[in-house]
């Protein structure tokens, strides 16, 4: 597993690349000004969800969006 500095690096690097750096910021301070606990988002978000839609929509996602990247192992 990488260190905490590296995968804040990379997190932040996400979110900049996906938002551009304004709304990445602002982002975060959503997060962190709602008390944002992941955990019970994700729980709740994906309860919600049908058997099997999640994979239909993972499916779709990586068609429309192809990994071009150069792939990392993380050790």
């Amino acid at each position: 597993m990488a260190n905490v500095a590296k995968i804040l690096d990379q997190g932040f690097t996400c979110l900049v690349d996906g938002m551009g750096v304004v709304d990445a910021e602002y982002f975060i301070s959503l997060i962190k000004r709602d008390d944002f606990d992941y955990t019970v988002w994700q729980r709740e978000y994906f309860d919600k969800m049908k058997q099997g839609e999640f994979g239909t929509r993972a499916s779709a996602y990586a068609e429309k969006h192809p990994y071009t990247g150069k792939a990392q192992v993380l050790l």
